[in-house]
């Protein structure tokens, strides 16, 4: 099973770096695929607020548990909506495939609509 985790660390220059796990390092959710197909943060991920970056891992979660592309973008948003943009800015937070399954069956009408 899957296992994500975000941390924030500091470069070499003093400023923050944000790191999300799969499986636990050193494996990083690599933001490239999500990116190719909506590059809402060039800059990478990020939580705990409606932003870009909460939606580009929203995205890259998605994408990775699922491998479908159009479910992914179609659900990301709501994804981010309900579960990124409320973990705690800043904070170490932990959530795997099986919890990203879950939130899917609850919202199992739009993942039917194309």
């Amino acid at each position: 099973m899957r296992r994500y985790q975000g941390t924030t660390d500091t470069d070499k220059n003093g400023g923050r770096v944000v790191v999300v796990t799969k499986n636990g390092f050193p494996k990083i959710l690599d933001p490239k695929p999500s990116q190719k197909l909506w590059n809402h943060s060039p800059n990478g991920f990020n939580w705990g607020y409606a932003g870009s970056g909460p939606a580009q891992l929203a995205l890259a979660i998605l994408l990775d548990v699922t491998g479908d592309k159009a479910l992914s973008s179609r659900l990301h948003q709501a994804f981010k909506s309900e579960i990124v943009s409320t973990w705690p800015a800043g904070q170490v937070w932990v959530y795997t495939e099986d919890q990203v399954k879950a939130w899917l069956d609850v919202h199992k009408e739009e993942r039917c609509q194309k």
